[in-house]
């Protein structure tokens, strides 16, 4: 039986097309649900109310929110995406911990602190919320 070799360019497409795959709505439904459970369990019923319930967190919240309401209406691709900016509203106090963190990494730990701490957009010494 012949093999078929696929180019570099086919097998990048066929790449995005599996992990585009992915996005199915139930899993992602699934998996935003675990988040908050998880969440929870960690931190406390009353702590993660507190959180997404914060003045500063409410931008977050509200794209979390439409980002899973999103999905449930099976737009699984743009309730990510807007998701995703919710995420990173809601967690990006984070960046710097994670970047002093990772640069300990020998050979990229550098690197990837620079990039985190670009990322948070000068958050240094921001109270964290737990």
């Amino acid at each position: 039986m012949p093999t078929m070799w696929l180019s570099e360019t086919q097998s990048g497409l066929f790449l995005c097309l599996g992990v585009l795959m992915f996005f199915d709505r139930s899993m992602l439904a699934m998996g935003n649900i675990l988040f908050l459970i998880g969440l929870t369990l960690i931190i406390g019923l009353q702590k993660t109310i507190n959180f997404f319930s914060r003045r500063q967190k409410l931008k977050g919240t509200a794209a979390f929110a439409s980002g899973i309401i999103l999905i449930l209406l099976r737009w699984p691709l743009t309730g990510f995406l807007i998701e995703l900016y919710g995420i990173f509203i809601l967690f990006g106090d984070f960046l710097i911990t994670v970047g002093q963190f990772t640069g300990n990494i020998p050979v990229v730990g550098p690197y990837i602190k620079q990039v985190l701490e670009t990322l948070a957009g000068g958050r240094r010494n921001v109270q964290l919320p737990v």
